[in-house]
């Protein structure tokens, strides 16, 4: 039974690592700064700003963000707009109804995102989102003029583009296709393609003779302004950090207590095999 039960633990995680490694986008690494009020703080001011309009966060009390070292007349002040009180849930403004018209689907809830992506798509939630939020680009030839690498076809526009500038995305594919008409053998080669600050593609094909390379995607943006989108990117290392916070807010305190658990289990650990020492030493 225990045989059966590790070779299964073991098909488990194997599947898993192939889920989670195979053909996504790789996720950058989100900066830690969960420990960090000054940067949570910054985070949850973002989140009502940019997040909470169309997405809600029904799992979160506004009073609950006392935890991060905001008053409540803090929160009063900077985070109400609508007549909300400090004890009531973070919810959008967003009807299920608007939301489908709008883009096809209701934005979902951002409570425990950053839980549930930890799970569904790669090393942490806190690496999608920090990825997710940084890998927009313009493209006229989606619905809202947006597309996403990390998540591609994405219904959300890029809410927060003026905070981050205007930058160019250049993709380069390099792949093998067959011949015409099927007949030859396949040929290779490299099609770049240039997304300019307002969404216009421009392609460009290469064919690669005696090619002995294998098939690769890369992408590079270009910023614009590059003092916009460095501070971009430390407002989004803040906002994932406070989500992150957000999908548990006990995990500091979880952490501390499983040091002192481990600490107990070892101090037990000795006294228990010196006891059981002692014990055993005088039967023969």
């Amino acid at each position: 039974m225990i045989k059966k039960l590790l070779c299964a633990l073991a098909l488990l995680i194997t599947c898993n690592t192939a889920s989670d490694s195979g053909g996504e986008f790789p996720l950058d690494r989100a900066p830690n700064r969960i420990n960090e009020l000054t940067s949570l703080q910054n985070g949850a001011k973002l989140f009502v700003n940019y997040c909470l309009n169309c997405h809600s966060a029904a799992s979160m009390r506004y009073n609950k963000l006392n935890d991060i070292g905001l008053t409540d007349e803090q929160i009063r002040t900077s985070l109400l707009f609508t007549g909300e009180k400090v004890g009531d849930l973070m919810m959008g403004s967003v009807s299920v109804k608007d939301g489908k018209r709008w883009f096809g689907v209701m934005p979902p809830d951002l409570s425990v995102i950053a839980r549930a992506k930890s799970v569904n798509a790669g090393p942490t939630g806190s690496d999608y989102i920090y990825t997710y939020l940084r890998t927009f680009y313009r493209d006229t030839s989606k619905p809202t003029g947006w597309d996403n690498l990390a998540y591609p076809a994405a219904a959300m526009p890029h809410v927060l583009f003026e905070r981050q500038g205007p930058r160019e995305l250049t993709t380069v594919v390099t792949h093998e296709h067959a011949a015409p008409g099927g007949k030859g053998p396949a040929a290779w080669e490299r099609v770049t393609t240039t997304y300019d600050s307002f969404g216009y593609a421009t392609s460009k094909t290469e064919k690669l003779a005696n090619y002995r390379g294998h098939a690769s995607t890369e992408h590079k943006f270009k910023a614009l302004d590059a003092t916009r989108t460095s501070a971009y990117d430390n407002d989004i290392a803040d906002l994932t950090a406070f989500m992150t916070w957000m999908s548990e807010p006990i995990q500091q305190k979880r952490k501390q207590i499983g040091v002192f658990v481990l600490l107990f289990l070892g101090l037990f650990f000795v006294v228990a095999w010196r006891l059981n020492a002692s014990f055993w030493k005088h039967v023969k």
